[in-house]
């Protein structure tokens, strides 16, 4: 089928772009490995409350910093669109093609795969610096597929941003303004008993929390997330890539 096609063949596009650059690939693992040395071992005293009796600062803050990976990798999805859209790439592949819906997909399965992969990567290092893990398997499948439809939604948005801006400028402010506030008020960092009662209400409400405390219970609880929340996650992965979609059907037209 040429939908088919076309979407394997742009998200091979994609992986072949990565792989050509191991810049990306190294500081989307770098970054990480600084934020559980520093503020595993700067909180190694902290006091996680009850819930997380028996584990340490680091065992907490490891499934955070898996999903922040997915985060900030999401997050620089529509940088390489901006290029292929000053370039003339983008409008003239959409404008050959009335399945540009397959292109995006293709594109966003390629970098969820790559993200997918980089938390895995993540999680082993973290393991290397002492964190100490319990994995479900059951609970394994729930938190990576909520992890994927999170690093969907986040992708598309900023594939929507690149196409409606067309401007590197624009990312920069994206993966800037938008990623601490969304990082800060979530419980990726510190658990929602440690934070002021505004403050846990928000995080409540953080999709990037959600995602955090489901790897939570799956890899240091040893037992399944509650399945209910794939369902806000894959709501707002559809809405996004719905949305980005028909940025990229306008682009052709331009």
């Amino acid at each position: 089928m040429i939908p088919l096609r076309l979407g394997r063949e742009t998200a091979r596009r994609t992986w072949s772009k990565t792989l050509r650059r191991p810049v990306q690939l190294t500081f989307s693992l770098v970054q990480p490995l600084f934020w559980m040395l520093i503020f595993g071992f700067l909180f190694h005293r902290f006091s996680l409350g009850p819930a997380y009796a028996g584990l340490s600062y680091l065992d907490f803050l490891l499934p955070g910093v898996a999903a922040m990976t997915v985060l900030f990798g999401a997050s620089q999805a529509g940088i390489e669109l901006v290029r292929d859209l000053q370039t003339g790439f983008a409008q003239r592949m959409s404008g050959a093609t009335s399945h540009p819906g397959w292109m995006l997909g293709g594109k966003v399965a390629a970098d969820v795969s790559r993200l997918l992969l980089q938390a895995l990567a993540v999680a082993l290092l973290g393991m290397l610096l002492g964190a100490r893990l319990r994995p479900s398997a059951l609970g394994l499948v729930v938190a990576i597929l909520a992890l994927a439809a999170f690093g969907v939604a986040y992708g598309c948005l900023s594939c929507w941003i690149a196409l409606r801006t067309r401007a590197q400028e624009s990312m920069a402010v994206f993966v800037h303004v938008v990623n601490m506030p969304l990082l800060f008020t979530s419980t990726a960092l510190v658990p929602t008993r440690q934070m002021p009662d505004w403050l846990a209400a928000v995080a409540r409400w953080n999709p990037l929390t959600r995602v955090a405390d489901a790897l939570r219970e799956a890899v240091l609880f040893g037992r399944a997330p509650n399945a209910a929340l794939l369902l806000p996650l894959i709501v707002l992965a559809a809405l996004c890539f719905a949305t980005a979609r028909h940025a990229m059907a306008r682009a052709a037209e331009d």
